[in-house]
């Protein structure tokens, strides 16, 4: 134990005494999460309603089959009743619910008006004005269309309600996005280098030589980087609730626990570049655009995967910040427990052990 924690002390002072690399880890996600949370935005199609139908008319169900024909939207769920409506969302199997109320066909056809209800996960706020302006389009198209031989001007009033983020904060959206980037970008970046950096400065046969096994010199290369990314997840949560206004709904502690999963999972890839690279840059390229872009393109928070062909969303699921993203958005944005999110943690777990296991494998105890 006593060689370890020496191992650990090395690195700490090998991490302090390089400016740039402080910077890096303590610096720029705090200039990312500021910058990405204010600029970016982003739109969608192809997403999950559900209906409560509570007229069950001719009318209901003409605009539940025009809604459901639409690209924009995919019918998965008739609800029952309105206390079904919340748990659907936090299931995360829709995105907009339909309410249509008692007696819609005879408003529509007796006074030329009727009441239709969407309420919209705004944890998205660009995703949920997106949808409900489709919607709007494909109420109004129905409404020319319902009775084309009467001459009454029908008239369907919506009420719109959006859940989660009322006030439609892009902020809502991208913080968490962000913080997924950010933790993987940041983390396996620099521990890409840490082993490699030993090889090229030739102090490599010295750790080969401790009383260390390869497990151990492995933790200890990135214990160091863990205990500053826990710095890194306290201090994004603090911009995200004290500068940009992003609620933290949920378990604060769960956040932070998922938060330092996914920081493992990070760190074991980094491990994994390092012991497989052969210098500092190919390590450090392969962590940066290796890592990049699949994060930016397959995470969800800049693109929909359910826009994308199926291929492309069978790869998305072994990116690590697609479930980590998730787990964010349900804690952060939706206040919902562990038992909403066992699954991408159990995901998150799974990739961490892996990683670890093959980064362990693949370090050399011999320098050829």
């Amino acid at each position: 134990m006593k060689q370890f924690l020496s191992f650990v002390k090395k690195e700490f002072l090998h991490i302090l005494r390089d400016k740039r690399t402080l910077f890096i880890l303590l610096g720029m996600p705090i200039v990312q999460i500021i910058i990405f949370g204010f600029a970016l935005t982003n739109e969608v199609k192809n997403e999950g309603i559900a209906v409560l139908d509570l007229a069950k008319d001719q009318s209901s169900g003409e605009l539940i089959r025009q809604m459901d024909a639409s690209r924009y939207f995919e019918l998965r769920a008739y609800l029952q009743n309105e206390q079904q409506i919340e748990k659907t969302f936090l299931k995360g199997q829709i995105k907009l619910a339909v309410v249509i109320p008692p007696g819609f066909d005879h408003q529509l056809r007796h006074t030329n008006k009727a009441q239709l209800q969407l309420i919209a996960d705004a944890s998205d706020p660009n995703l949920a004005n997106t949808m409900v302006n489709y919607a709007g389009s494909i109420v109004q198209q129905f409404q020319s269309t319902i009775f084309p031989q009467q001459q009454a001007a029908y008239q369907i009033q919506t009420e719109l309600r959006m859940l989660y983020n009322p006030q439609l904060k892009g902020a809502y959206n991208f913080v968490p996005g962000v913080m997924a980037m950010v933790l993987l970008l940041v983390c396996t970046m620099m521990t890409a280098i840490t082993i490699v950096k030993e090889k090229e400065s030739g102090t490599m046969e010295i750790m080969l030589v401790s009383p260390l096994v390869p497990f151990s010199i492995t933790l200890a290369k990135a214990v160091p980087y863990l205990l500053l990314s826990i710095v890194n997840i306290i201090s994004i949560l603090l911009l995200s609730v004290y500068v940009l206004d992003v609620p933290i709904r949920g378990s604060v502690l769960l956040l932070i626990g998922m938060s330092i999963l996914f920081t493992m999972v990070s760190l074991s890839l980094g491990l994994l570049i390092s012991a497989r690279s052969s210098s500092q840059q190919t390590a450090m390229f392969i962590s940066l655009v290796g890592m990049f872009l699949p994060t930016v393109m397959f995470s969800g928070f800049m693109f929909p995967i359910e826009n994308m062909p199926k291929p492309l969303q069978v790869i998305s699921n072994i990116v690590p910040a697609k479930w980590y993203y998730i787990i964010v958005k349900s804690v952060m944005i939706k206040g919902v427990g562990f038992n909403a999110i066992w699954k991408e943690a159990l995901i998150l777990a799974g990739m961490c052990t892996f990683f670890l296991a093959m980064a362990i494998r693949n370090f050399k105890i011999r320098l050829a």
